[in-house]
């Protein structure tokens, strides 16, 4: 096999990026990927004229301008703002929590009247130092929107009480005394043209970088880091030393996915169940992304729903989210001593760094490392 200066295990955002700044510094990469495509779990596929999310909806969002301009060096951005809807047993709500909201929950009509309610049920409560997930949510939004939008989603997404959750999970949700409903505060959204997967095969695009997919990197590690001087490893840490320490913990997801034939099944890209009896935790409807038209601008006859189901993480499925509570984040330390061991081997990702990263911060990620190595 031909040596190459890296072998990059992943052919997601943060493989694609690496194997990108590696050509454009005029160094040889091969890339593999144990699935049968590229792209990872930002990989759409199109299905009756739209581009499905096959991994879950990823709406590209960003305040960093360097990650805004490489981005759109591959794809062009269309103009999709993140608007989700929650639904509460029949009852429709606003996400983000905004004014919307809390007009459909209390009746309020003012930002003032609104942050006294919330203000009250905080009081009432008792909280002032927020120790887990319920009381950091009841100290941001009160207690009638916790009992009714946060605790039984957030129960079925991560498997546990809110009370044994830790408070900064909740600590990104946005929370607004105005009628905004576009859920990211970042100033640049949307989702590529034709779909992630079109963006990830242009940043694989170069003579100086090959793809080999369906290619397990830990069944032959020997003879495939053999072809390489050095080794870019996305995948799971733990995975990687064999679990030898135990296993990292993660919630897995579950796709149902179907073809309807009608043109609108709920009128929105990301509807929330947030009852705890409904088994799964949304439905996308992902002809929304792009305004339920085809490239060339027609209106499709048909839609493409996924619901979705969450999950415990066990060995042999996909992970998706970690779980990042104290005895995690122990564990993860004794696999980074043990990462920092490894010569001519990069731990890059989600998964290789065990974190929860947005799309912007794993392409943020890739290029900063790839500026230290290159």
């Amino acid at each position: 096999m031909k040596k190459r200066d890296f072998l990059i295990v992943g052919a997601g955002l943060y493989g694609a990026v690496f194997a990108r700044e590696a050509a454009r510094h005029g160094k040889t990469s091969l890339v593999i990927d144990r699935r049968p495509h590229i792209a990872g779990n930002v990989y759409t596929e199109e299905i009756e004229g739209i581009q499905v999310h096959r991994y879950g909806a990823h709406i590209f969002h960003t305040n960093d301008q360097r990650v805004w301009d490489y981005v759109n060096g591959f794809a062009r951005f269309n103009r999709f703002t993140n608007s989700p809807v929650a639904n509460y047993r029949g009852e429709l709500y606003s996400l983000p929590f905004n004014m919307y909201t809390f007009n459909r929950m209390w009746g309020v009509v003012t930002p003032a009247e609104a942050a006294a309610k919330i203000a009250q049920q905080r009081a009432e409560a008792g909280i002032t130092e927020p120790k887990n997930l319920e009381e950091q949510a009841i100290s941001l939004v009160g207690t009638d929107i916790y009992e009714k939008l946060i605790k039984g989603y957030t129960e079925k997404q991560w498997g546990r009480p809110c009370r044994e959750l830790p408070a900064f999970i909740i600590r990104r949700l946005p929370v607004r005394l105005t009628f905004d409903n576009n859920y990211f505060n970042a100033l640049y959204q949307g989702i590529p043209v034709g779909g992630y997967t079109r963006m990830v095969a242009n940043m694989l695009d170069d003579p100086r970088i090959e793809v080999r997919l369906s290619t397990d990197y830990l069944s032959d590690r020997g003879g495939l880091s053999a072809a390489a001087e050095r080794v870019v490893y996305t995948g799971p840490i733990d995975a990687y030393f064999d679990y030898r320490l135990g296993c990292l913990q993660y919630r897995a997801v579950r796709f149902e996915t179907e073809v309807l034939d009608m043109p609108n099944f709920q009128g929105n890209a990301a509807v929330n169940y947030t009852d705890a009896e409904t088994p799964f935790t949304r439905i996308i409807e992902h002809k929304w992304f792009e305004f339920g038209r085809d490239a060339q601008g027609n209106e499709l006859p048909k839609t493409v729903i996924s619901r979705e189901y969450s999950s415990e993480w066990r060995r042999g499925e996909d992970p998706y989210y970690p779980v990042n509570d104290a005895a995690n984040s122990e564990l993860l330390q004794a696999y980074q001593a043990l990462a920092a061991q490894e010569r001519g081997v990069i731990f890059g990702g989600r998964l290789g760094e065990y974190r929860y990263y947005d799309m912007d911060q794993v392409i943020a990620r890739a290029l900063e490392k790839a500026d230290d190595v290159l």
